[in-house]
């Protein structure tokens, strides 16, 4: 997110309206919602999340414990357990269809 000068944008019309709500301070104006963009969507961190989820449930599949799978993956025995029944869930659904 970048900063920008009102004067630099806005005809001197709209920027007094604006200075009539706000007078010298910062304000963040959010994109329109055809325009946001998901999570991670940029960037492959949430590719690299599914991997890792994907790899941590094979690991449990081969045997692994959640106390090994947490030492392995650095994460919390609860998270370890979450990633578990969350994939055992889309397991379960992708089966049945």
């Amino acid at each position: 997110m970048s900063y920008a000068n009102a004067r630099d944008i806005f005809p001197d019309e709209i920027l007094e309206i604006i200075q009539s709500y706000v007078d010298g301070e910062f304000i963040y104006i959010p994109k329109k919602d055809e325009n946001k963009m998901a999570w991670g969507e940029l960037t492959k961190s949430k590719e690299e999340l599914l991997n890792r989820n994907t790899q941590i449930y094979k690991d449990y599949l081969d045997g692994m414990c959640t106390q090994m799978l947490s030492e392995k993956y650095y994460l919390s025995r609860k998270t370890i357990q979450r990633i578990i029944l969350e994939k055992r869930k889309c397991h379960n659904i992708e089966c049945a269809t």
